[in-house]
């Protein structure tokens, strides 16, 4: 039973900071992408981050960049997205997704999904 499990959000100031963390369960990380993704209300879905569990490549939305870390632990099937001088534009339901490495191409499209954590900041 593949299930990936996204913790870490809630309500922070502006100017503050979060950590989120993806725990994945039913496969390890050899091989294939976690992204991070975010949707607010009334809006589309966007790719915040991605990163390859192989070789620790990684992909950024401009809108992040500067601001997002993403980093794994492949020992313990883990991916966190640190987020520092959160705006209010941040706040959104963060996803975690599993893309499992069968395409060409990495953090294109996700095999599994998290069921997401709320990130609320205030002004």
């Amino acid at each position: 039973d593949v299930q990936l499990q996204a913790s870490g959000g809630g309500l922070v100031q502006a100017g503050g900071s979060l950590r989120l963390s993806c725990a994945a369960s039913g496969f390890t990380f050899d091989g294939g992408a976690i992204g991070w993704l975010r949707q607010a209300p009334g809006k589309e879905r966007e790719g915040v981050s991605c990163i390859s569990v192989s070789d620790g490549s990684t992909y950024y939305a401009d809108s992040v960049k500067g601001r997002f870390t993403i980093s794994s632990d492949n020992a313990k099937n883990t991916v966190y997205l640190q987020m520092n001088g959160l705006k209010p534009e941040d706040a959104a339901v963060y996803y975690c997704a599993a893309d499992l490495g069968r395409r060409v191409g990495l953090c294109l499209e996700y095999d599994y999904w998290g069921q997401g954590t709320q990130v609320t900041v205030s002004s």
